[in-house]
């Protein structure tokens, strides 16, 4: 067992300061058990801990440092920002060279806003299509997450084809009422509400390859149909690409897929690890956005020169040749080995891997949505979580949050974690638990 006192201790002490000791819910290792660990510095593929521990890392700070941690070129180029001055609440020459970046990578992007949170992008495209459209209901996904912004914290109606229902306290019924959830891949239940709501439905938000219930990746023709079935309606189609957003591939996912949104959610990556967000698409919608049209929305700290420059230097590093055809073989090495130490060791797990995201979920069923997410055992989870957290490989403490693997992950790292996959996977067949069939 590793010596982790000093992070012991510093949970015990943030737990009197802060709710439930952390600033992030899943920071707090509820769903794993045990004690977060505090993270003292990282560096490539590693982080070490308080008591000076060495762990693999593949959180990666959710996603954003596909780079690995404390990249040089990022940190000089953080450097020379620090040396210049931190924030103005002014425009500079970085937001333009950062917005010229994303237009020129994803075409669905005609203007784009920053902003300083994925929540934050997800609640303005949403109020933007309201706006647009003049209509007042929206259409999310069961297990898709879109930040905490009161419209997306609203789960299933009792029925198949309901309206959503709250599900956190201080989130209005009337806000359910305005949200429509639908299963993930099942277009049939899109063209019901459509059918039913068709004319007072503003916008269909979706992550177009999930990533919030672990990864699930869309069936053939879902997208497409999305795409289809609001241009018909009139409706805007939004792709929340704060995970994906160039991560899968330069242009995201909507080069992968071949499907062009008319509002796009970006974050984590386009800041380079620091607090960032942006949302963006045709420039007859982005229009309505003030001060050019009505709809407001302001932020202090959107498009700070710290956040600009890390984005500008990560988007530049990325669009060198290579890079994603790097990163999509360093995540079917680990999926194709996960897969093949659980089959080794009987145990039945399902891998889900596009590019440098992956999932392994303990259950023998196809995981092609929520309902499908949710068979997987978490105590499971929880164990080989465990395992691998002893051997020093670090995944995010949740069955159901994607591995992110970076640039800076070595063919020794991906190695080292497979073999550790593998004692774990040996460790848990010899308990025997009933695995959902």
């Amino acid at each position: 067992m590793k010596q982790v006192s000093r992070s012991l201790e510093l949970f015990a002490k943030s737990c009197q300061l802060l709710p439930g000791g952390v600033n992030s819910p899943v920071r707090a290792f509820g769903a794993v058990g045990g004690t977060p660990l505090f993270i003292a510095r990282g560096d490539g593929s590693k982080i070490y801990d308080v008591d000076g521990n060495e762990y693999i890392d593949y959180v990666c700070s959710w996603g954003p440092l596909i780079l690995g941690h404390r990249h040089p070129q990022v940190v000089a180029a953080l450097e020379a920002v620090l040396a210049e001055g931190i924030s103005y609440g002014a425009p500079t020459e970085r937001e333009v060279v950062l917005a010229s970046l994303i237009i020129e990578a994803m075409p669905s992007i005609e203007k784009v806003r920053m902003v300083n949170s994925g929540t934050e992008a997800a609640m303005s495209a949403i109020r933007l299509a309201r706006a647009y459209t003049k209509r007042p209901k929206i259409v999310k996904f069961a297990g898709c997450y879109h930040g905490h912004a009161d419209p997306f914290l609203v789960q299933a109606g009792s029925g198949a084809l309901t309206l959503g229902v709250p599900t956190s306290p201080g989130v209005p019924a009337a806000t359910g009422e305005l949200t429509i959830v639908l299963p993930y891949n099942d277009l049939e239940s899109v063209e019901e509400a459509f059918s039913r709501w068709g004319e007072e439905i503003a916008a269909v938000i979706v992550e177009p390859v999930a990533a919030n219930m672990g990864v699930v990746l869309p069936r053939p023709g879902f997208l497409e149909g999305l795409r289809q079935i609001t241009r018909e309606a009139g409706s805007v189609l939004i792709f929340d690409e704060v995970i994906t957003g160039f991560r899968l591939a330069w242009g995201g996912a909507q080069e992968v897929y071949g499907v062009e949104p008319d509002l796009t959610c970006l974050g984590k990556i386009i800041g380079g690890g620091l607090p960032v967000g942006a949302y963006g698409g045709k420039a007859e919608i982005m229009q309505l956005v003030a001060p050019e049209g009505p709809v407001y929305q302001a932020g202090t700290l959107s498009g700070n020169p710290l956040a600009m420059q890390a984005g500008i230097t990560t988007l530049r590093l990325l669009r060198s040749p290579g890079t994603y055809e790097e990163l999509e073989n360093k995540g079917k090495k680990l999926a194709e080995g996960f897969s093949k130490a659980a089959s080794a060791a009987g145990v039945p797990v399902k891998v889900s891997q596009i590019g440098s995201l992956l999932s392994v979920f303990f259950t023998a069923r196809e995981v092609v949505d929520y309902e499908t997410a949710v068979t997987a055992d978490q105590e499971y989870f929880k164990e080989f979580f465990k395992l691998m957290l002893q051997q020093g490989i670090y995944l995010p403490p949740s069955q159901f949050e994607a591995l992110f693997v970076s640039l800076a992950h070595t063919e020794e790292d991906l190695d080292r974690t497979i073999e550790a996959a593998a004692f774990a996977f040996e460790k848990l067949s010899r308990k025997n638990t009933k695995f959902v069939e």
